[in-house]
């Protein structure tokens, strides 16, 4: 299993260094920069370029979050954090050191993930315990859902993917 160093460099559109609505409890929010999903309605649409932003190593992220004993996690949106599955391996696996859970937010689809049979992808999603995925899709926006804009999109925890990984490789 590949292991990130903790100078890895993320393209980041920004930081919020106390979030209560981007996942369970206090939370650290990296939002990524580059996006190749373009959802119309996107909240974000300032991530999308890949060349904006600005770059953040994964140690100042992490030594940011451990000035802060509120935090119960850590949280990775965009943009599109799996096109930096890599550099944000690094920051998950030293939010878990911290003791900080990981969310992380994606616009492809789970089991498209896991056709990537990319080793950076399977490390992030192993670090990740709540895993939202799936485009905004502007047509199915729904505010009453927790943690996601639209109906299509999933909130998947561990026990969940695991479900659905072992039907996705039994196929």
């Amino acid at each position: 299993m590949p292991k990130a160093g903790s100078t890895a460099l993320i393209r980041v559109s920004g930081i919020v260094d106390e979030s209560i609505v981007d996942g369970p409890g206090l939370r650290y929010v990296v939002f990524t920069q580059g996006c190749p999903h373009h959802c119309k309605g996107c909240h974000n649409p300032q991530t999308h370029s890949f060349e904006g932003g600005f770059l953040l190593s994964a140690e100042a992220a992490l030594d940011q979050m451990q000035e802060n004993p509120l935090l119960s996690g850590i949280t990775l949106s965009g943009g599109e954090p799996f096109e930096q599955a890599e550099a944000l391996c690094a920051l998950a696996e030293g939010a878990k050191v911290q003791g900080k859970n990981v969310m992380t937010y994606t616009g492809y689809v789970f089991e498209d993930l896991l056709a990537r049979h990319d080793p950076w992808t399977d490390r992030l999603l192993d670090l990740t315990d709540m895993l939202v995925d799936g485009p905004y899709r502007e047509e199915l926006r729904d505010l009453e859902l927790q943690f996601r804009g639209s109906s299509n999109q999933r909130l998947l925890d561990r026990a969940e993917r695991e479900k659905l990984a072992a039907a996705f490789n039994s196929r």
